[in-house]
């Protein structure tokens, strides 16, 4: 098994001989190859390759948006082979909270709305599903924005929305997928700062980046090459962020 840093905490995901492959045409491309990985509760791990490498194709697999060709995966206790899809669909919608590149926000709702979006399909009442979003927008320093749409904000704003969202179930996990690639550097910076305090806070996040200065803020960085795990290792350097989060503070992209 691949190293963890989180001593006596739960293991969260465990991936045994992990293999993904895709048939494109009359070729087979072998995007992930056996991959051995285990995490723990409370870890902040950067996923880390050249494209091409099978980060992105590791974090759907771990994020249940895609099935194994072979392999064992372990979410939390439960083997994800074996599950229905009507139980994949619940651990993607409650257990699981994703933050992407492209933000995915409905434009015509507010941020409000949009962080509501998966208390609905969890079904919880009206006012629970407010006060929670609500909680959420705070968090993320939004609180004065909860009414505008996305595109009355800047990117750094959108993106806070889309975490906010991530986080609204309270997800055991929070993925990342390349947080920052549309954002100036001083808004991924602000961006870095939320995910920072999330871990500092106990929340386990993974995030896939190709970018070496936003994996210095993970304390454990696993890098992949051709699909499998090259590097493995406890940081050396964990950047701290220097920007204060503020509800208004981005630069536009």
């Amino acid at each position: 098994m691949s190293r963890s840093s989180t001593n006596g905490a739960n293991v969260v995901i465990r991936t045994a001989a992990l293999l993904k492959d895709y048939v494109l045409g009359v070729e087979t491309v072998r995007a992930v190859r056996g991959v051995n990985l285990e995490i723990r509760e409370g870890e902040f791990v950067a996923l880390m390759g050249p494209s091409g490498s099978g980060k992105t194709t590791l974090m759907n697999l771990i994020g249940c948006l895609d099935t194994p060709t072979s392999g064992e995966y372990w979410l939390n206790g439960q083997e994800v082979g074996q599950l229905s899809e009507r139980r994949l669909a619940r651990i993607r919608n409650k257990e699981i909270g994703f933050v992407f590149q492209t933000f995915n926000l409905l434009p015509r709702a507010t941020a409000l709305n949009n962080v509501e979006l998966p208390l609905i399909y969890a079904g919880v009442a009206s006012a629970e599903r407010r006060r929670r979003a609500e909680e959420k927008l705070e968090l993320v320093g939004l609180n004065d924005r909860m009414h505008h749409k996305p595109p009355e904000l800047s990117g750094g704003q959108r993106q806070r929305v889309a975490i906010a969202r991530a986080l609204v179930n309270e997800p055991a996990i929070l993925l990342a997928d390349e947080p920052t690639g549309n954002l100036d550097s001083k808004t991924g910076e602000e961006v870095m700062a939320i995910f920072t305090g999330l871990n500092d806070s106990g929340q386990t996040i993974i995030l896939v980046t190709h970018e070496h200065d936003i994996a210095e803020y993970a304390k454990r960085q696993v890098h992949l090459r051709d699909g499998v795990v090259e590097r493995d290792f406890q940081s050396e350097r964990r950047r701290v962020p220097t920007l204060v989060v503020s509800g208004a503070g981005d630069g536009r992209t």
